[in-house]
This record gives structure tokens, sequence and C-alpha cells, in this order.
């Protein structure tokens, strides 16, 4: 399987509200960056974010995916509802990184 299949695959958990499902896709010791605001280090860090920002699981729209090495980009849309139950759709380029097939790091752009 080719990370962009992975990545398909382990973002449909999540789309689903599979957050546990998509954390078998991770390293252990995954670390996540959104620059400009928070790293999380680790399943647990991650699993909590995804409990706190997914309040239903959000949707997402992928326009591109570029893959070199053990590195891939995807760039799209991903909506969240905010805690005032209102879709807030954000604009995001992901870099993944990964280690035996599974997601070890990730650097988030995002805009909205």
């Amino acid at each position: 399987m080719n990370l962009k299949e992975i990545l398909n695959e382990a973002n449909a958990c999540i789309a689903a509200g599979n957050y546990d499902q998509f954390l078998a896709y991770c390293t252990t010791d995954t670390q996540w960056t959104f620059v400009g605001e928070t790293s999380l280090t680790g399943i647990n860090e991650v699993r909590d974010y995804m409990k706190e920002a997914y309040i239903e699981p959000p949707r997402f729209k992928v326009d591109l995916m570029i893959e070199e090495g053990n590195y891939l980009t995807a760039v799209g849309t991903i909506s969240i509802v905010n805690t005032d139950s209102l879709w807030i759709a954000y604009e995001y380029c992901d870099v993944w990184r990964f280690e035996n097939g599974k997601l070890a790091e990730l650097k988030a752009f995002i805009a909205n």
C-alpha cells in the first residue's frame, strides 16, 4: 500500500468518527505540529486533541497529494464543528512523515 492509500484509509476513520482506529495508523510517539499554534507528542495527546477539536467527525476534501520518499503532502479543506455548533472550513497543507507505513510526524499549515 502506498502512502496516499494509507492516509486515505486513516482519514476515512476520522471522517467516520473512529478516532481510536485512526490512531492505529500512527506511531506511538507520533509528533504533530500545528505551525504557529501548538504541538502534540504521542498517541495520548493526539487522542485528547481529537476528542476536544472534533465535536463531530470532520469533513475532508483533499485536492492534491504529493508523495516523495517517506513524505506525503496533502492539500485541501477540512470542516469542523465549533463549540457554537457551526461548521467552519479551514484550508490546510499537511506534510506527513511516515515510518514503517505509519504516520510518524505531521507539520500542519492551516488557515480559515
